[in-house]
């Protein structure tokens, strides 16, 4: 408790519990669903080459890229909110390591969605 200058009163800060940064939990389950979908992308594009996976498959890889940036981006905010110094009495944010999985998980469906559309490219034109 810190005294008042001048006065009888004091000043008490109190302790605010750190909270899971939203950003860096989305970034993850944004991560994880750009995996799953490229794995959609892989099996269509195997399963069904005679019969029109590669469209199938063009059409998971969109979702898949697309949901791997967003991880990416939700990731780096995520990682920006966790790294930015506050007062005291603010709230503090954890979940740095949610943030990286995130960015990893994102960056990894993304580029598996683009392999499968390759593959399944090749496989239909072989």
């Amino acid at each position: 408790m810190e005294m008042v200058p001048g006065t009888p009163f004091g000043v008490v800060h109190l302790d605010v519990a750190p909270v899971t940064s939203g950003l860096a939990v989305g970034a993850l389950v944004a991560g994880v669903a750009s995996v799953l979908v490229s794995l959609l992308v892989i099996c269509f594009g195997v399963s069904f080459k005679d019969d029109g996976g590669a469209w199938a498959s063009g059409a998971f890889t969109v979702l898949g890229v697309l949901a791997g940036v967003a991880a990416i981006v939700t990731g780096l905010l995520g990682k920006r909110q966790i790294r930015r110094p506050v007062a005291p009495p603010a709230v503090r944010f954890t979940g740095r390591g949610l943030a990286v999985a995130g960015i990893s998980c994102g960056a990894a469906g993304a580029v598996l969605s683009l392999l499968g559309l390759g593959l399944a490219l090749l496989l239909t034109l072989a």
